[in-house]
């Protein structure tokens, strides 16, 4: 699947000028990237297999030895696929955040953000649902949960300037913000698990219209 990684960080195309000479090494850095290119499409395998280095090294047609001059290790090589996540993810919601004034409306289009990338990117999928990670180094689940807590503090950041606007009703007891926020967070992962039950066939985003109505119901 061609997901925005892939187009984010894209090799040149192989179609070259005749007169351009052919260029034997990567530049500086390519390599790297197109290391990560390859670890995430292996990744979006419906059978969910681990990706081991030795099946990475063959896949780019070098020693393993090659893929350890440019990482230290495999879990580093995970958390360049996380920064991009991060990058990507709330990249996005800093720019619904700025444009969007209406809390509740935020809050949504956050949502299909969060839907639209898992779809786009089903091997990343399995990297925020931590079963691409199982096995790996501990701290990459550390640094998913953490990628989980900036996504709900956005979340609730929304939810309370909805309930400023009279958007969003507020509890007597406070806890409207985060009862609203684990739901909406609940939801999503629930729509990624079934993405990748599914072999990437029942997509994030199709038959959403009666769930978003009910998670941003007044």
């Amino acid at each position: 699947m061609n997901s925005p990684f892939n187009q984010l960080t894209s090799i040149e195309s192989s179609e070259h000028d005749e007169a351009t000479p052919v260029r034997k090494r990567p530049r500086p850095g390519e390599r790297r990237v197109q290391i990560l290119q390859v670890l995430a499409q292996m990744l979006e395998n419906p059978k969910g297999d681990r990706v081991t280095t030795a099946a990475l090294a063959a896949r780019l047609e070098v020693s393993e030895a090659a893929l350890y001059r440019h990482f230290a290790s495999k879990a580093q090589m995970f958390e360049g696929l996380i920064a991009f996540i991060e990058q990507t993810i709330f990249g996005l919601i800093n720019q619904i955040t700025e444009r969007e004034e209406a809390g509740d409306r935020q809050a949504q289009e956050i949502v299909m953000v969060l839907l639209g990338f898992g779809e786009k990117n089903p091997g990343m999928t399995r990297v925020l649902l931590g079963d691409a990670l199982w096995l790996e180094d501990e701290r990459l689940q550390d640094r998913i949960a953490q990628v989980y807590e900036r996504i709900e503090s956005s979340l609730k950041q929304s939810i309370r300037i909805a309930q400023t606007q009279g958007r969003l009703p507020q509890s007597a007891d406070g806890n409207e913000v985060s009862s609203r926020a684990a739901m909406i967070i609940s939801y999503v992962v629930g729509r990624w698990h079934r993405y990748a039950r599914s072999g990437f066939k029942k997509m994030p985003t199709e038959l959403n219209e009666f769930p978003m109505r009910a998670l941003f119901s007044v």
